[in-house]
């Protein structure tokens, strides 16, 4: 007997998934200029021309892992509708709104806070990363600055900061680079930066807390 049509397209998604794993360690180890798509492909255990088939070339295949790293799997499913950002805006007081996004922004960065700092040092070098993007909206500035209005309305929210001046401080504290400065320069554990996180957003955001 035949295998069906299902069994065909686990495997092609499994096949998926171990290139774009095997690119992210790869580019991140070495950088994305200096990885070779048959070492990628030696690593995810396919043919060289398995990767040009699915992904059709190395940018299309740097897109793919971005995408996937930020959202943790691959089902076309937008951030802001995502279980974790949802938590957030339903949250009932704004510290509860805090300790979601927080706890979100960490498994989010654990993914994406190394793989942000390889694309933005190779689209320093290769102008057609840079067309990947060429949207001027920092999506990132999007969700934390939705996230901030949907906190600062909440009860419990300090009511002298601005959603603006919300949005500025949770997209600077929740960002890939503090978290790599923390948690990869200083050794920090993933669990102590979430931790000072969200006692430092919570002191600047949070009523009846000292900012």
């Amino acid at each position: 007997m035949g295998e069906g049509k299902g069994s065909r397209g686990d495997r092609a998604l499994e096949t998926r998934r171990r290139i774009i794993g095997a690119a992210g360690e790869l580019f991140v180890e070495k950088g994305y200029g200096a990885t070779k798509l048959q070492e990628i492909a030696d690593r995810a255990g396919v043919a060289v021309q398995t990767i040009y088939f699915v992904f059709r070339n190395k940018p299309s295949l740097l897109k793919e892992l971005v995408d996937v790293a930020i959202a943790g799997d691959d089902e076309p499913v937008p951030t802001m509708e995502r279980p974790w950002f949802t938590e957030v805006t339903s949250a009932p007081t704004a510290e509860a709104a805090l300790a979601a996004l927080v706890a979100g922004a960490r498994e989010t960065l654990e993914r994406v806070a190394a793989i942000t700092e390889m694309v933005r040092a190779a689209a320093a070098t290769n102008p057609e990363i840079r067309e990947l993007w060429p949207d001027a909206t920092d999506p990132r500035y999007t969700v934390m600055s939705t996230a901030a209005k949907s906190l600062t309305a909440k009860p419990g929210a300090r009511p002298a900061v601005s959603t603006d001046e919300a949005a500025d401080i949770v997209y600077g504290i929740l960002s890939p680079e503090l978290f790599l400065v923390l948690t990869r320069d200083r050794a920090w554990s993933p669990a102590k930066w979430e931790r000072w996180a969200y006692d430092t957003l919570r002191s600047q955001l949070v009523a009846g807390t000292r900012p």
